[in-house]
């Protein structure tokens, strides 16, 4: 039996501003919301090198940066639903949009363009995260409407030889994703399961003995976005729960962060000067929460050198 998680409370560190509000109905409001209009669903925390935070707007098709102090800017609004946002390493911004595929933004002229909409002839189920692995491929995920009664949900591999590798195609809602800190295994978010899969990932490329590594509990929703510390550690964004739990390398729960807003914790980014702060997407109340924690996030590909 495991002790309990050590209680963290979070702050409102950015709020979107009631210009920004639109409170309208959408094919995702329809979908995910029963139809209720959403003034917005803030995803996909990521940090600039220069200490902006960007995140994305699903419903609205919308990119929002943050300035250190909390100012909200419109980077782009265009005909799509992003849902995950990583730079890399060369200044590109890519995007997981979920009507699209991957897409680049360029935030100086405030434009978005297809990289990947299909994979040969077939389209996406509607891909939800992306992560970049420090040789430069990208994995990500390409979630739709799959669950419990339909687990067809694929992780995909593009690589730095523009080569599309899928390697998994029975996964009940696969969301954020991280590798462990020597990139030997993939961490994943399967939401509708309530769990966290670990892949192996092997010299040739593939996967096999892919397993169960943290099973959740509790919450209409499930595990969402996932950040990675210094020391391994795993942050979870449990979207439904108004939390963001934190277990180590091995599985064990360490801490509970609390949102002080609502309940719909999305994702999660480490910033701030020493990379302590935790910030994280409450998409319900459109905020962003911060917290302290121990230790800092992992360096991320778009800040290495």
């Amino acid at each position: 039996m495991f002790p309990p998680p050590q209680d963290i409370q979070t702050e409102v560190f950015a709020t979107l501003p009631d210009e920004y509000r639109l409170a309208r109905r959408t094919r995702f409001s329809d979908v995910n919301r029963g139809g209720r209009p959403l003034h917005s669903f803030l995803e996909g925390p990521s940090f600039d090198r220069d200490g902006n935070l960007y995140v994305v707007d699903i419903p609205h098709g919308r990119i929002f940066r943050i300035s250190p102090a909390g100012r909200f800017t419109l980077v782009a609004e265009y005909d799509g639903e992003p849902n995950g946002l990583k730079f890399h390493r060369d200044g590109r911004i890519l995007i997981a949009d979920y009507k699209n595929g991957i897409m680049q933004l360029d935030p100086k002229a405030g434009t978005v363009t297809p990289v990947i909409e299909r994979r040969w002839t077939e389209g996406f189920k509607g891909v939800n995260d992306l992560f970049f692995a420090a040789s430069g491929d990208l994995y990500f995920t390409d979630q739709g409407q799959t669950g419990l009664q339909d687990p067809t949900g694929r992780i995909y591999r593009l690589t730095t030889a523009g080569r599309l590798e899928l390697l998994l195609g029975n996964v009940p809602s696969p969301n954020g994703l991280v590798t462990d800190l020597d990139e030997t295994a993939l961490l994943v978010a399967v939401t509708r399961g309530n769990c966290i899969w670990r892949l192996p990932l092997l010299p040739d490329g593939g996967t096999t003995k892919v397993g169960l590594f943290i099973q959740l509990s509790g919450g209409p929703g499930g595990p969402d976005g996932l950040a990675l510390d210094a020391d391994g550690n795993l942050a979870i964004a449990h979207i439904g729960l108004g939390s963001v739990w934190l277990f180590d390398r091995f599985g064990q729960p360490l801490y509970r962060v609390r949102s002080c807003a609502g309940m719909l914790t999305t994702n999660i980014a480490y910033g701030g000067p020493d990379g302590k702060t935790m910030y994280i997407t409450e998409s319900e109340s459109g905020t962003i929460l911060r917290a302290a924690l121990p230790t800092a996030g992992r360096a991320m590909f778009s800040h290495q050198p």
